[in-house]
């Protein structure tokens, strides 16, 4: 038995040998087609309880109801190399929306086989180059005729790993492509079974899925919904990819940047038929008894409460103002404004939209926003967002708005206003870490002296594509919190606040003066400039909006601004200069490498001023996994941000599945990616300031765990908490 295995074992190895060797060619020997895609969903509720409403990614539950049922016709236009186009042309259900796993469930009909990874870099797939390093094959069985053998072949991890998958699939031999396969996997609250059965050989549709069936079972809270998917493909037309054939007529017909011609919308759902009587002439595939009589069911229900009155008039609308509540409270809604606009909005109650670190401690926020289109594909976006810090208990509140006037050259006019972080004079600050043998303990200092008001106006363009220019004003507002306090160190010295005579004792390069400086409000205007600059930054057109996509090329920008008293009862002249360089280098399957550096520094300063750097900044609200390319200081205490006129800054990480974690345990298994980082500070009082971390993310939450040192001397360890349930 043990020889008839490890023989099967090498009649695997050697058959998958070849089958990942033309696995590139076949990836991506498509270049484009357009096709009839059909979807029919179904979930059954098989356990519930209360908790089953606050899952925002679910479905609005009917009461007594536990089964589902959703079809989807849409036609879809795909680009290479993973550019898909859907327009959903009709939909029918026993629910107002699909249960569609927070928009991922297309990841599962959107699939290249022949791809390294699968579901957009989440799954390590059996034909990738390296799958051998992670996966055990076995021959099942052997069928045809000898001109067209063809070989089943099972695949199972090697350890466990939410990122590596397990099934078969069937090669045909001599061409060595796919007829189908099948992969099972699970995440914390999903299992999935996916089965794809590829076009016959010889034909167009040789390389590409004609029909995927796909199950999931979903488990959290004591909850338990299963869902099973069923997508058919009808290809119209295929045109397979001809690299140089392509690369010649990109550079004789248009920038290559440009995939206006592919990429216009991933899913537009607008003006699609919802009518049973038209989605039964498009529907390929008949409905079952048992669909057909969900259906009957639903439209039952339907009529009977159109018919079903309250004869309470009072308790209808408490009830129905109750319940519009609770949806805000713990549900994820739009609410569509007619002729004027939509507005989005996350759950107020929602744990996943807190966080935890080190130097910030706990914090939340909620955030609603709001789009309108008009004539000219002209956009308006306006996002309230609030905020509060429960360690600094402190509350943050502020209004983003947006308007593309100009969108072919995204050409807009932002406006924001809202209250920032406390921060304090630094002018002070200096004068007084300048004082022989520290008079004031730093740490005692009272540093969070202002509030900060602020109003920003900026006009946008993109003078050609990649490079732009910024041009507004800043306007700030700082309020003292409160009296100005000092502690001396020395014991025998009582306190001194800004009202009282000094009475400190003679020391030599100190000036009592100091604390005269001390206003109640002080005000900044300052106009301000900015050049961004991404080379070969791809974009597609969405009707006359330009949207910009990726690049392969680093971004740097360089801003200047210039603070100038008298104006608004403006007070202190000063000038901000900051330079940024930043890069995403994707190193091939789900490693990702990024960097990033940045100078700053304020000049010509004259009477009191803030340090109040745009790009070396802290946050105090969540920010998650995909924060500024790894350029967060995690542990930095944040009253160095606005304690020096000038900042040099350096950031790495590193990103990779299987990079520390063994993933052989049972609580590693479930882990995502894993990072690497290190960040590097120099500034007046700190060179350097080093911070070294290493984190993980799941698909509940990120963890990070890192250590900094200040002047190569080691300072503290701390961590970062962030949820991601449903946000990946």
């Amino acid at each position: 038995m043990a020889a008839t295995a490890e023989t099967r074992s090498k009649a695997a190895d050697s058959i998958m040998s070849k089958v990942i060797l033309f696995a590139p060619l076949y990836e991506n020997i498509i270049g484009s087609y357009k096709a009839e895609l059909y979807i029919k969903g179904k979930a059954n509720i098989r356990k519930q309880n209360r908790l089953l409403r606050f899952i925002p990614t679910m479905f609005r539950i009917k009461k007594g109801v536990k089964e589902y049922l959703m079809e989807t016709y849409s036609d879809l236009h795909f680009t290479a190399p993973n550019i898909y186009d859907q327009k959903v042309k009709a939909s029918i259900g026993t629910t107002s929306e699909l249960w569609d796993l927070d928009g991922r469930l297309l990841e599962y009909f959107y699939i290249n086989i022949y791809a390294s990874s699968l579901l957009y870099d989440k799954l390590l797939s059996p034909l990738a180059a390296n799958a051998k390093k992670y996966y055990v094959y076995q021959l099942d069985s052997v069928w045809g005729p000898p001109h067209n053998r063809q070989y089943k072949i099972r695949f199972t991890p090697k350890t466990k790993s939410i990122q590596l998958v397990k099934g078969y699939m069937t090669v045909t031999d001599n061409v060595w492509s796919i007829r189908e396969i099948r992969f099972a996997g699970n995440s914390e609250y999903l299992r999935f079974d996916n089965l794809v059965q590829m076009g016959d050989v010889g034909e167009a549709d040789e390389f590409l899925p004609v029909k995927s069936e796909f199950d999931a079972t979903f488990k959290l809270l004591g909850n338990v919904v299963d869902g099973h998917y069923l997508a058919t493909l009808n290809y119209k037309n295929i045109i397979q990819s001809y690299p140089e054939e392509s690369a010649w007529k990109k550079e004789k017909e248009k920038n290559p940047y440009d995939l206006s011609d592919s990429y216009t919308l991933r899913c537009d759902t607008n003006a699609h038929s919802k009518d049973t009587a038209y989605f039964a002439t498009l529907r390929p595939l008949p409905l079952t008894t048992h669909e057909d009589s969900l259906y009957q069911n639903f439209f039952q229900r339907k009529d009977t409460v159109g018919k079903k009155k309250i004869k309470n008039e009072i308790l209808r609308k408490r009830l129905e103002f109750w319940g519009e509540i609770g949806d805000a409270l713990i549900s994820r809604y739009t609410v569509d404004l007619n002729k004027i606009g939509s507005v989005r909005c996350s759950p107020i109650i929602n744990p996943l939209l807190m966080s935890y670190s080190g130097s910030n401690g706990f914090s939340y926020r909620q955030e609603f926003k709001y789009n309108r289109i008009f004539t000219g594909d002209r956009l308006l976006r306006v996002v309230p967002k609030i905020g509060y810090n429960f360690t600094r208990k402190e509350f943050y509140w502020s209004v983003n708005s947006d308007f593309y006037y100009w969108p072919q050259k995204r050409a807009s006019l932002h406006l924001s206003v809202g209250n920032g972080n406390r921060i304090y004079s630094s002018d002070v600050l200096d004068d007084l870490k300048s004082i022989p043998d520290s008079l004031f303990d730093f740490d005692q200092i009272h540093l969070d002296y202002f509030t900060d008001l602020f109003f920003n106006l900026k006009h946008s363009w993109e003078i050609v594509n990649g490079l732009t220019l910024d041009i507004g004003l800043s306007v700030h507002r700082r309020t003292e919190v409160e009296k100005s306090k000092f502690v001396p160190i020395y014991p025998d010295t009582p306190p001194v606040t800004r009202n009282d005579t000094p009475t400190l004792p003679t020391i030599p390069g100190f000036d009592p003066n100091i604390l005269s400086k001390f206003r109640h409000t002080y005000s900044s205007f300052a106009p301000r400039i900015k050049l961004t600059w991404t080379p070969g930054q791809y974009y597609y057109m969405n009707g006359k909006r330009k949207v910009n996509l990726t690049s392969k090329y680093p971004t740097v920008s360089l801003e200047w601004e210039r603070g100038i008293s008298g104006v608004f009862n403006s007070t202190g002249n000063y000038e901000r200069l900051e330079a940024d360089y930043q890069h995403a280098i994707h190193l091939g399957l789900m490693n990702n490498f990024y960097y990033r550096f940045g100078w700053g520094a304020f000049t010509k300063q004259k009477e009191v001023y803030f340090v109040d750097f745009n790009n070396f900044t802290r946050s105090n609200l969540p920010v998650g996994w995909n924060d500024e390319i790894g350029g967060v200081f995690q542990l930095l205490d944040g009253r160095w941000y606005n304690s020096s006129r000038e900042y040099l800054r350096a950031h790495a990480m590193y990103e990779a599945p299987f990079l520390l974690l063994k993933h052989l345990m049972k609580y590693t298994q479930y882990v995502l990616n894993e990072r690497l980082y290190l960040n590097l500070l120099a500034v007046p009082h700190l060179k350097p300031y080093i911070e070294l971390g290493y984190g993980i993310g799941t698909h509940v939450f990120d963890f990070g765990l890192f250590a900094s040192f200040a002047n190569w001397q080691y300072q503290s360890i701390g961590c970062k908490f962030t949820f991601e349930l449903f946000n990946r």
